[in-house]
């Protein structure tokens, strides 16, 4: 099942950025590809952090990130 979700970009630790979710608070954090998020929603690196994106789940992955 797909499913949308609202998420914050916490903080970026090399070419990964922690991002926080419905599923998971700020004590465990999803990990994704900077370059993934920046692809995606066209929101540049240095913007990411504090930002709010939403991300498509499909079975439980989160599979596709989109500008809110």
């Amino acid at each position: 099942m797909t499913e949308r979700v609202d998420a914050k970009v916490l903080l970026l630790f090399g070419d990964q950025a922690e991002i926080t979710t419905p599923h998971r608070d700020h004590t465990d954090p999803e990990r994704v590809p900077v370059d993934k998020l920046v692809r995606e929603t066209g929101i540049a690196r240095e913007d990411l952090v504090g930002s709010k994106v939403v991300a498509v789940v499909d079975g439980g992955e989160l599979v596709r990130f989109e500008r809110a």
